[in-house]
């Protein structure tokens, strides 16, 4: 898969200073790439807005993920809580210093400080649909395969 010329990064913050900076991913998963510092980003914009959305304040626990090879589908699931922000940003970043993490995925990381070439303010009421809650089946599967963490 040829990298793309621009990667994306949601968050639920404004930007202190002018670049992102490296930090350990925030989620429950032990996979080798989710325990790199570094700033993550995705080649499929909608998931980094899913991203942004996911990270607003009043959100617990949530997962996101892109399906389908060829037209990718956004899949952003929240388990506990819903967002309580009115706006997230967006990030438009040159994937230079990018890696796909790992091969093949729609999720990149730069293990250095990115400066945005574009930063946008979005309403969440804008994108909320591309989020969703869990359903009770999902939150009880959710908890079982991840008890063993939020215990510590």
């Amino acid at each position: 898969m040829e990298k793309p010329e621009y990667v994306y990064h949601g968050s639920a913050r404004e930007l202190e200073g002018d670049k992102l900076i490296p930090n350990k991913a925030t989620d429950l998963g032990d996979k080798p790439h989710n325990l790199l510092e570094g700033v993550y980003a995705s080649d499929v914009k909608e998931q980094a807005i899913a991203m942004g959305i996911l990270s607003c304040k009043g959100v617990g626990s949530s997962s996101c993920g892109v399906h389908r090879k060829y037209n990718p589908k956004v899949e952003a699931i929240i388990y506990e809580g819903w967002p309580e922000q009115d706006y997230f940003y967006l990030y438009t970043l040159s994937s230079e210093t990018f890696e796909s993490k790992p091969r093949g995925s729609h999720q990149y990381v730069s293990l250095v400080s990115v400066k945005p070439k574009k930063i946008e303010r979005l309403l969440v009421k804008n994108y909320i649909h591309l989020v969703r809650k869990a359903t009770d089946t999902e939150k009880d599967k959710w908890t079982e395969k991840f008890a063993h963490k939020l215990r510590k």
